[in-house]
């Protein structure tokens, strides 16, 4: 998957994130089982997709390896709100970012929070 890197399942911690069917998802809690007489331990893993919101759980063996996506965080200058986007321009490489809106109430001078994982932007919090 692009824009992932592969662990081992027993290395995962809760607030973490996991990659699963082209979506990332933030660990909420997690559990472990101990190897039984027919199997290896396996772990429960209860998750939230970052930009739905939409819960799931995954169970699989302590020793496979899960994508991991690789999250880019940042902060940024809106410019000007068309529609449903929020133009805003990135602090550090002054690029301009396209992200949208999710209902927030923002206005154009404003700093926001975003972030990305696997090609899809999040704006996290408004100052």
């Amino acid at each position: 998957m692009p824009g992932t890197t592969r662990v081992e399942v027993r290395t995962l911690k809760v607030g973490r994130y996991v990659a699963l069917d082209d979506n990332a998802y933030k660990i909420l809690g997690m559990s472990k089982s101990k190897p039984g007489k027919h199997g290896g331990a396996k772990a429960r893993i209860e998750l939230e997709d970052i930009f739905t919101g939409q819960k799931k759980s995954h169970v699989s063996p302590v020793t496979d390896s899960i994508n991991v996506p690789m999250i880019e965080k940042g902060s940024a200058i809106i410019t000007h709100i068309d529609g449903g986007e929020v133009h805003a321009m990135d602090n550090k490489t002054y690029e301009t970012l396209i992200l949208p809106l999710d209902g927030m109430s923002l206005e154009a001078g404003g700093e926001i929070l975003w972030m990305e994982a696997m090609g899809r932007y999040k704006i996290i919090r408004d100052h």
